[in-house]
């Protein structure tokens, strides 16, 4: 007689040593800290976005599942170009082999690879970059002021952009958060395609540097954020567990929100509520002065987390594992099981 099994009971099946079980004990603390009334800030690393991340994130920033998002600048603009290009994309399963000659067909090819796939720089790179260039003078001849994520807001939200869409929105993860205006942070934009078109319209004089708002400025705003998604100031009976960290890769994307803490405590010299969970999703091996194989008990020392923080650490491939655990939390499948 066959049954139904969710994804979570899969889990909890089949999962129960080394990194099968820490991905199963991460996705169930990730369930009750959101059921007890916390939120969950995702800081985004690798190219999850080229890997097509969205599929499952997207549901999750509209399942109310996720509620704050550290990025690097690529996972940024990736989530455009995968819904702007996404037929062009090519992918390469042989890339292991390919010799120098291959890569440089690519390249004179205009493609550019991650791995095994490639972004298309005509449909993807050029088709983003006149309209969001014109938000940037805009925002000069007005006097305005933008992160970079809220110009990706705007021209997303924006008819011109629609017409290029090729991709299933539903999948573009940057949409979803455009539609809710998530709280995002890009430490590092700079470092990204457009990112470096912009410093090169700069240096051209056809923009003004100061449109865009530093990474500074965005550590003022997580300032804030932080103290509003993690209760802070509301009833003690209110608060829920705080607000969690998930982390996949390292890197800027997570050393940058997770310093929110103790500079309020420290920078600021205010209350704040610690982390309310940690996980971090990483192949990076444990080493001698590396922030990405760092044990989590390390940062109990940075008073990043605390000794009570619920803390895990899945050491896997995180295109693999962080859309498992997505699809647990969202419970939107059963599987047929004798």
């Amino acid at each position: 007689m066959k049954k139904e099994i969710s994804v979570l009971g899969l889990f909890q099946k089949l999962f129960h040593n080394f990194n099968a079980r820490a991905m199963k004990d991460a996705t169930l603390a990730f369930k009750k800290h959101l059921d007890d009334g916390g939120r969950m800030l995702l800081a985004l690393g690798g190219a999850l976005s080229s890997a097509q991340i969205g599929v499952t994130l997207a549901a999750m920033i509209r399942e109310n599942k996720i509620h704050a998002i550290s990025c690097t600048g690529a996972n940024l603009e990736e989530s455009v170009f995968r819904l702007v290009a996404h037929t062009k994309y090519k992918d390469y399963p042989n890339y292991r082999y390919f010799t120098k000659e291959d890569d440089q067909k690519i390249l004179e090819r205009g493609e550019r690879r991650v791995t095994d796939t490639s972004i298309p720089e005509e449909d993807a790179f050029r088709v983003v970059e006149p309209i969001i260039l014109q938000k940037w003078k805009e925002a000069g001849k007005t006097g305005l002021r933008f992160f970079p994520h809220e110009y990706f807001y705007q021209i997303l939200l924006s008819p011109e952009l629609e017409k290029y869409h090729e991709g299933n929105r539903e999948h573009c993860w940057l949409l979803e958060a455009a539609k809710n205006n998530l709280p995002i942070v890009v430490p590092g934009w700079e470092d990204s395609t457009l990112g470096n078109i912009f410093a090169g319209y700069c240096k051209m004089g056809e923009v003004n540097p100061s449109v865009m708002k530093t990474g500074v400025e965005y550590m003022m705003y997580l300032y804030d954020k932080y103290q509003e998604l993690s209760g802070n100031g509301l009833p003690a009976g209110k608060q829920g567990p705080g607000l969690g960290f998930f982390q996949i890769g390292g890197g800027i994307s997570g050393d940058f929100p997770i310093c929110v803490v103790p500079s309020i405590k420290y920078d600021l010299k205010k209350e704040v509520r610690p982390w309310g969970y940690f996980c971090q999703i990483s192949d990076s091996t444990t080493s001698y002065g590396s922030y990405s194989g760092a044990t989590p008990n390390e940062k109990i020392t940075w008073d990043k987390l605390t000794k009570d923080t619920p803390m895990f650490v899945i050491e896997s491939d995180a295109t693999i594992v962080a859309p498992l655990i997505f699809e647990a939390i969202l419970d939107r499948y059963t599987i047929n099981e004798k």
